[in-house]
């Protein structure tokens, strides 16, 4: 037997009650609360509550992903609700996962609406999640909606991955450069300074400039440690825990040379596919957008495209709306007025995202193409400055001699 901390309401007056009680597992607790006369709230493994909020935090992406696949599948065969939840969480291999799981499994049999045992967890459900699934829940096509979650969230995740690669060659060739120079300060320049010291030589500039920098590096390696270390922990802290940094950084990431047009083009992709979502899920205009303008996840965008609420809320259509919107791609206001006269704007919507979706596809293979040369470029510069200052130095040196 175990032991579970619970938050439950009577059932006749609606009060809350708290306390403790022994039961197999979350399941047989919820129902032996339920003859008890109260309806569970929230129930708690007492003596692994701790262990059990360390495995919620290691919940991935690909494991939510998985989850709403399988659930959904479950859902469209007939399954009831709880034996859904049941099955995915006996077959799920991540602990954290499974563990959210028997949570949802709980809050259910206490009678809770599914998108309210999720919404229990927002850090790994968020809003579009739980809005798709309330509505699924309202119309009967919640198997259409968990479908609709997981085929958004796959592409979200392969379109990051795709970005995230990108970046994987150009980081290899930063460190090989690094490395080079590092090896090229460490075992050379101080060589080349005993030769020319042997031979009581004065160092050439650039030598001695190469000297200069071995030597402070290896007599202060810990202070460039310290301010390195100080800065990136300054750098990450304002970025990540201030409010200000936020809005510098999602700014920065719209502004920025290159990569700018590439993440205006995922947030706008991001925006439009969550409406399709929203709007072909059935759920009412204004609250689509408002959740849509969320989906990019940057305050720059969320604070440009949440104006075309209040144009919205005035009796305009959402084509008009969008329209002169700073960020927005063209296309999709566009495509919104065709499926304003068509009765189809989810799917105009849904057309548009998809241009944006293919153009960032072949945006990110044209920059993955255009910094390799670039960064070769670099990398040879760097290491021809380290090379002209120690090998040139020794052919001047045996050209003296001779």
């Amino acid at each position: 037997m175990r032991r579970f901390d619970y938050r439950a309401r009577e059932k006749e007056t609606g009060k809350i009650v708290k306390g403790s009680i022994q039961a197999a597992d979350e399941r047989t607790a919820g129902k032996l609360l339920l003859e008890q006369g109260y309806i569970p709230d929230s129930l708690r493994d007492h003596d692994k509550k701790s262990a059990l909020k360390k495995s919620q935090m290691k919940v991935k992406t690909k494991d939510r992903i998985t989850f709403t696949r399988q659930f959904a599948t479950l859902i469209s065969a007939g399954l009831p609700l709880s034996n859904s939840l049941k099955t995915v969480a006996e077959q799920t291999e991540s602990k954290g996962m499974k563990a959210v799981i028997e949570e949802v499994l709980a809050s259910v049999e206490g009678g809770k609406t599914l998108h309210e045992s999720f919404a229990k967890r927002p850090d790994i459900f968020n809003r579009v999640y739980l809005s798709l699934v309330e509505a699924g829940e309202a119309s009967g096509t919640l198997d259409i909606s968990l479908n609709r979650l997981a085929d958004q969230e796959e592409k979200d995740a392969a379109m990051i991955s795709k970005i995230r690669g990108a970046m994987v060659y150009p980081a290899i060739i930063l460190v090989v450069i690094i490395a080079v120079l590092a090896f090229m300060m460490i075992a050379v320049v101080p060589q080349v300074e005993d030769l020319y010291s042997d031979m009581h030589k004065s160092l050439p500039g650039l030598t001695q400039f190469l000297v200069n920098m071995t030597n402070f590096f290896g007599t202060f390696w810990w202070l460039v440690l310290l301010i390195a270390g100080g800065a990136i922990g300054g750098i990450w802290f304002y970025f990540k825990k201030t409010e200000s940094g936020k809005r510098v950084k999602d700014t920065m990431k719209l502004k920025v040379p290159i990569f700018g047009g590439l993440f205006r083009k995922l947030y706008v992709s991001r925006f439009a596919r969550t409406a399709e979502m929203m709007l072909g899920a059935g759920v009412q205009m204004i609250e689509s957008i408002k959740i849509a303008v969320g989906a990019p996840n940057n305050y720059i965008i969320e604070t440009e495209f949440s104006k075309a609420i209040d144009i919205l809320k005035g009796g305009k259509p959402l084509s008009e709306a969008l329209e002169g919107r700073e960020y927005m791609l063209p296309l999709v206001p566009q495509m919104t007025s065709i499926g304003e006269e068509t009765g189809k704007i989810d799917e105009m919507i849904g057309r548009a995202a998809l241009v944006y979706e293919n153009e960032l596809d072949a945006q990110i293979a044209a920059i993955s193409t255009m910094i390799e040369p670039i960064l070769m470029v670099m990398m040879a510069g760097l290491i021809g400055i380290v090379v002209g200052g120690t090998l040139l130095p020794i052919y001047s040196l045996v050209g003296s001699i001779s």
